[in-house]
């Protein structure tokens, strides 16, 4: 199937700029925990899939474990499960900014990232602004870009991929369509269109994204093993059983130590232990 028409995996990153409610934008319904402090309410990775516009789309809401004030001990774990529920790997992240002052903590969350992904998460990345009410009146955002020189860069890194939504005021906005969340929405949506498109439906792989694909690919491995194991030791002790029983069964009737009484009674009782053990083994 062609990889355009498949599932979409898509990571969340930034600082605490409104990450949650823009999954929330995306899917028009609350899924996503929202909070209000200043830190990241997000803790840990949430994935949720849903229809949209035709597509179907997976979001990952990552931790805040680009907020600086968190320690590595911290972020290891979400770091890993956050890859983990996105193997084999995402086909895009939405980097995400609030519309305001570009500042030294915007900055030091930006070469965080690339620390933990490497350069190569801009092929795959969309800046995507939150607050859009903050945006001055007759601007877009790729004018409002230009006027900060990081901010400029990192969108260009990003192949000039940005948008602008603003998950409190501009759900109902009608008067103006490029206002309005449906619209930056499907733009959105369009633009990750091209960045599968581009990359030939590769999604983004590193060392830690291949480490866990081979690890839960040996694991499913050693599970099958595991099973057919378990199975042919089953197969081999009950054909034990059976053997030592009719032995037991053989000798007796040699030694004429049974009656023929007792000689039946032995072999209904073998034949019973015979299918209790089988039972066992359908049980199992």
């Amino acid at each position: 199937m062609d990889e355009l028409f498949q599932n979409r995996r898509i990571v969340i990153l930034g600082p605490a700029a409104g990450k949650s409610s823009l999954g929330n934008t995306i899917f028009r319904e609350k899924r996503f925990k929202i909070g209000h402090t200043f830190n990241s309410e997000t803790r840990q990775c949430q994935v949720e899939t849903k229809s949209v516009n035709g597509r179907s789309i997976t979001l990952i809401d990552t931790p805040g474990f680009f907020d600086t004030d968190r320690s590595e001990e911290e972020l290891k774990p979400e770091i890993v499960r956050c890859i983990t529920e996105c193997a084999p790997g995402p086909h895009a992240f939405l980097i995400v900014l609030k519309v305001e002052k570009f500042t030294e903590h915007e900055q030091a969350v930006i070469t965080k990232m690339c620390q933990y992904f490497s350069e190569e998460i801009f092929k795959y990345a969309i800046v995507v602004f939150t607050h859009g009410d903050q945006l001055p009146e007759g601007q877009i955002i790729e004018e409002y870009v230009l006027q900060n020189g990081f901010m400029s860069n990192l969108v260009a890194k990003c192949g000039s991929r940005c948008h602008v939504i603003d998950n409190k005021y501009w759900n109902q906005n009608t008067k103006d369509e490029y206002r309005n969340n449906q619209f930056q929405v499907e733009e959105l949506l369009k633009s990750i269109d091209k960045i599968i498109e581009a990359n030939k439906g590769h999604c983004y792989t590193n060392d830690r994204q291949a480490k866990v694909s081979i690890l839960k690919k040996l694991l499913s491995r050693l599970a099958y093993i595991a099973t057919v194991a378990l199975s042919s030791t089953y197969s081999i002790i009950y054909a034990a059983v059976g053997l030592l029983i009719r032995k037991v069964t053989r000798h007796n009737a040699i030694q004429g130590t049974d009656t023929p009484q007792e000689a039946s009674k032995r072999a209904a009782e073998a034949e019973k232990n015979k299918s209790d053990l089988g039972q066992i083994g359908l049980d199992d």
